[in-house]
């Protein structure tokens, strides 16, 4: 039982809620004294839901910052850091990735993973070895995953692979449909673990083979998520190849739906914006990463109001933060705009938790029946202190600021230290054993 000083509800901010937790679900939600139940101080959400990560990304903080660059020149560092991963490497990261993670309040995360293979390209004895060290990593840091497994055949429209991209293909959407089935099978009625699919990009899977990776999102009722017009020449290389964009692509073979995510759209046409909306697909916005590969500003109030549900990713870990993706999405706009007011703190909030995207539509609510996911929030920090208690968690907090996390029931987080130890040096070691 947990008593919290106060909660955000479906019905908004409120004061002294009981919180009785049975096993991994809220078994009751009232309003009432403490009495002899556990106490969480100042604000307390819903956990938040980390839409788009690349776990081996967070190698690359403050590394790919010396001179100058852009996105390409960061690839190539990203497929430096790739080329030194093996399943024993990748579970130390990635376990002290999802670690900082829980620490951030984050109880799911959606894992676009095209990290499949030896560096030579062979498969390993396990061919899902590597899927199932992400696994691992997340339960052991306390978080549910959706691993978004991903397909990744070519190195660019019309190129082939070369270098670090052979370990991330399976030759043909049929080969990597055959290694996903036999994940999702493995881990079937496993409800901390949703197996989901990704085609990596319009660059990375030619049209004719995204139908598979569809079909295996509508048999298995999984998640499909994609890269989306993330950089203009993106864009370019596909209007100039297939005289479409990379939304009317997916549009046409049958890769845009309610079970879909479009991540970035930074660089959409009005054509899109209504393909997307009306598609009910959602899509994933991840600041932080946006503008430190200078990606752009998406439009994401414009997807919005054209029917989209706006989710939240850290995607590169940049920083990992999703207080920090919310407001961004709302100050970037400000910035693009020359106007505030685009987004209020409930819907950002709301844009922080959303779960249903990955395929946990039970979670992201303080409601009876939900994954027992709590996220305390101080509100007498340095940032948070005399504010109003829910636009101070959205637009002031910082991921330093929660205290307490109790993830499908688990405790987690507590005082602000994770149950696994010191997290920096986890990290420490992990990054240092790369390098």
């Amino acid at each position: 039982m947990y008593w919290c000083e106060q909660a955000w509800l479906p019905d908004g901010v409120a004061d002294g809620v009981l919180v009785e937790v049975e096993g991994s679900r809220i078994a009751r939600i009232e309003q009432g004294p403490p009495g002899s139940a556990e106490r969480l101080a100042g604000l307390t959400i819903p956990g938040l839901a980390n839409c788009h990560s690349h776990a081996f990304h967070r190698a690359l903080r403050g590394v790919a910052e010396e001179g100058k660059g852009d996105f390409w020149t960061w690839r190539d560092r990203m497929y430096e850091v790739a080329d030194r991963l093996d399943p024993d490497s990748y579970l130390r990261l990635a376990t002290a990735v999802y670690a900082e993670m829980a620490l951030a309040g984050i109880t799911a995360v959606g894992e676009f993973h095209y990290l499949h293979h030896a560096p030579d390209g062979v498969p390993y004895s396990d061919p899902n070895a590597m899927g199932h060290v992400l696994i691992r990593a997340a339960r052991e840091a306390g978080l549910r995953i959706a691993l978004l497994d991903t397909c990744y055949l070519s190195g660019g429209i019309g190129a082939p692979l070369a270098g670090s991209q052979l370990r991330f293909s399976d030759g043909t959407a049929e080969r990597w449909a055959a290694r996903a089935e036999a994940l999702a099978m493995a881990y079937e009625g496993q409800h901390d673990v949703e197996i989901g699919a990704a085609i990596h990009s319009v660059r990375a899977v030619p049209p004719e083979q995204m139908p598979v990776v569809a079909e295996f999102s509508h048999r298995y009722a999984a998640p499909l998520h994609v890269h989306v017009s993330e950089q203009r020449a993106e864009n370019t290389a596909c209007i100039e190849m297939y005289a479409a964009t990379p939304v009317q692509i997916l549009h046409e073979r049958g890769a845009l739906g309610p079970r879909s995510t479009a991540v970035h759209a930074t660089h959409l046409t009005d054509v899109d914006i209504e393909l997307l909306g009306q598609s009910g697909s959602y899509v994933c916005m991840c600041p932080t990463t946006e503008r430190d590969l200078a990606d752009g500003i998406g439009p994401a109030r414009s997807v919005a109001d054209r029917g989209a549900s706006i989710t939240l990713g850290s995607d590169s870990h940049a920083v990992i933060d999703l207080f920090e993706e919310a407001r961004a999405v709302e100050l970037h706009q400000r910035l693009a705009s020359e106007k505030r007011g685009h987004w209020l703190a409930v819907d950002l909030l709301a844009a922080a938790t959303g779960h249903t995207s990955l395929g946990f539509p039970d979670a992201g609510m303080l409601v009876q029946g939900a994954w027992a996911d709590l996220v305390s929030v101080r509100l007498d920090s340095v940032r948070t202190a005399g504010a109003a208690r829910l636009e101070a968690v959205v637009f002031a907090a910082t991921a330093a600021d929660v205290h307490s996390v109790i993830s499908g029931g688990r405790r987690v987080v507590t005082e602000g230290r994770h149950v696994l130890g010191d997290v920096g040096s986890m990290l420490v070691e992990a990054i240092g054993s790369l390098r």
